[in-house]
């Protein structure tokens, strides 16, 4: 069921899907909710599943102020939950949303009874990524969205899937036409500004989930290898071949992993 609310001027869409103990999906950069569509067919039949379009993707709107942070999005999510009369959740997100999971985490810890990230990370961007980040923001901003999603998203993949699977590396690419610059370079402008958030992990009193692929570059492996022992509780799986997008690449076995995940007695 698609429903909808209100953030400070910004109208927001998710969806609602089953029943049971409540989970919400966050999406990652250049993504909407749809990019969890596997996962949504499989885990709606065993947990309320809440998956929201971030601002600014799919059907809702960019937040309309300066300098938007990771936490600005994290509020977001929390009103989310009020909307929905949910006092604690699971958090999961994926690479970008596991940042606003993590912001979310830190703002609001007695709102989760777990949460998790699918391919992200607890380290703030280092001066090359951020480096990185903003000459992105200027290929943008003289070019348009679109040639840089071309470019750049295929490294999100293994080798592996690229080569069997092109068509759907290119139809991601062409979700990417819908986005705005003015979305992205906002995402963008708010990762480089994250925080360190390593102590968060440290303080976690609930489980948090480390879902890795061995081919990841945008989150990769020995990066995460060295927060995965930070909580008190973590679950760690490693996936092989996968590189950014296990939704995408190995679904199935993901799905495994964050029903088991979802379903353990916290």
């Amino acid at each position: 069921m698609e429903k909808q609310f209100q953030y400070k001027g910004s109208e927001i869409f998710y969806q609602v899907y089953g029943n049971g103990k409540p989970v919400v999906l966050l999406h990652g950069f250049a993504e909407d909710s749809s990019i969890w569509d596997q996962q949504v067919s499989f885990l709606q039949h065993h947990c309320l599943l809440i998956v929201p379009d971030i601002p600014g993707s799919g059907r809702s709107q960019l937040l309309a102020k300066e300098n938007v942070g990771i936490e600005d999005y994290a509020r977001v999510v929390k009103t989310l939950l009020e909307q929905e009369n949910i006092n604690q959740c699971i958090l999961l997100g994926h690479s970008m949303g596991g940042y606003i999971t993590l912001a979310f985490a830190e703002l609001f810890p007695e709102k989760l009874t777990a949460f998790g990230f699918v391919h992200s990370t607890a380290f703030a961007d280092n001066e090359e990524k951020k480096n990185t980040r903003r000459k992105a923001i200027k290929l943008m901003e003289e070019y348009g969205v679109y040639p840089f999603l071309k470019n750049s998203t295929p490294n999100l993949f293994s080798e592996v899937y690229k080569r069997e699977q092109p068509q759907r590396v290119s139809n991601l690419i062409e979700q990417g036409r819908k986005f705005s610059k003015e979305a992205l370079v906002q995402y963008y402008a708010a990762m480089i500004s994250r925080p360190d958030r390593t102590s968060i992990l440290e303080k976690a009193n609930v489980p948090v989930l480390f879902i890795i692929g061995s081919e990841d570059v945008a989150a990769p492996l020995e990066d995460l290898l060295k927060q995965v022992h930070l909580p008190k509780i973590s679950y760690v799986h490693i996936m092989q071949n996968v590189g950014h997008m296990s939704m995408w690449e190995k679904p199935s076995e993901l799905n495994k992993y964050l029903i088991e995940f979802i379903e353990h007695p916290f």
